[in-house]
């Protein structure tokens, strides 16, 4: 009989989806679990998933709608959202964080704000849910940084500069497909300032979103291990958000990593956003991360909670269906182990310490 691998995640959206919720006790709804979602607590004991980035992010208007119904048919081209206003982007972002602040609060201790790699080993250990705060997209953030200090303080480890929408320190790579991720400038001279300062505060830099321009920017910038907490192989599925072999061989020798994403649309060789997808896929992606990057360099990035996910998957709870997959594909379960958690663990020991 096998044991359960856990899984420390790479990237998901639940307070984003907490945040738009109409309950009016969000935090409670997710220590005690409900049918909606993702990701909860309850979900996520039963699928031995023991913590991940938790992102925060500031929805353009209208945004997860158009997108579900425009990226289906084999060919789209999403125009990039206008550029959101700072305030507005920090409304959302203060929102999230105060949600994951009660979370934490109202735990009793089964949910842990982590700021260190050793933070988050002894709240997996003692069974605690270790969260890792993550912004995606940095609208909320000022020229001069000031909001990121404040956000550091309040435990802010990762971040990616952009979302697929331009903002002050670049811009992101758009929803179309098929298309390569040459599809924009990288970034700005605020983008450069920000890179540099991730890497002298210990923070994180995620390439998921960013244009091939930008990534070769935060390349040439950055100290750090290159990071693309939930991206794929364009090889395997020709979307700009997933990466060339180019990019994964810069990953690879940068010590980097790339988390898996579960996301149909990025996964699937037609593109499309159903959750009418093969398990298999998600396993031949991995195969093929693997063979390119190696197994010390790969994990899962889900997007729970952030996009639609093949329906055996589910959400969290179903996340031994995919290492069983992955059993009966040969992988062995030091590997599994490896791309559960300890390549996360790993890369972040030697990015935020």
């Amino acid at each position: 009989m096998t044991t359960n691998i856990s899984v420390f995640d790479g990237h998901n959206d639940v307070l984003l989806r907490l945040y738009k919720s109409a309950s009016s006790d969000v935090a409670s709804d997710f220590l005690r679990g409900e049918d909606a979602g993702h990701i909860d607590l309850k979900k996520a004991r039963a699928g031995s998933f023991v913590g991940g980035l938790f992102a925060m992010y500031s929805p353009s208007p209208g945004n997860f709608v158009s997108l579900s119904q425009q990226m289906t048919g084999g060919q789209y081209a999403v125009p990039l959202p206008s550029p959101l206003p700072m305030e507005e982007a920090r409304k959302s972002v203060l929102g999230e964080l105060a949600i994951l602040m009660k979370i934490v609060r109202h735990s009793q201790g089964a949910v842990t704000l982590c700021k260190t790699t050793a933070e988050i080993s002894a709240a997996i250990q003692r069974g605690s849910l270790a969260v890792v705060l993550h912004l995606e997209g940095c609208e909320a953030i000022d020229g001069d940084l000031n909001f990121l200090e404040l956000l550091y303080a309040a435990g802010l480890r990762s971040l990616g500069p952009v979302w697929s929408r331009n903002n002050i320190f670049g811009h992101g790579v758009p929803f179309h497909f098929p298309a390569g991720p040459d599809l924009g400038d990288g970034l700005t001279k605020d983008g450069e300032k920000l890179v540099r300062a991730c890497n002298e505060m210990k923070i994180l830099v995620d390439l998921s979103h960013i244009t091939e321009k930008g990534f070769w920017d935060v390349a040439r910038v950055s100290k750090a291990p290159l990071v693309a907490t939930h991206s794929n192989a364009h090889a395997l599925c020709p979307s700009p958000r997933n990466l060339t072999d180019r990019q994964l061989a810069a990953i690879r020798d940068s010590g980097g990593m790339v988390g898996l994403n579960f996301a149909t649309c990025f996964l699937r060789p037609d593109g499309n956003m159903t959750a009418d997808t093969d398990v298999g896929l998600m396993v031949r992606q991995l195969d093929y991360l693997v063979e390119k990057l190696g197994e010390d360099h790969v994990g899962f990035g889900s997007d729970f909670d952030g996009a639609t996910v093949p329906a055996k998957i589910g959400s969290a709870a179903g996340l031994p269906v995919l290492m069983d997959a992955l059993r009966q594909s040969g992988y062995s379960e030091p590997l599994l182990t490896k791309l559960g958690s300890a390549n996360w663990l790993n890369v972040l020991e030697r990015t935020i310490g």
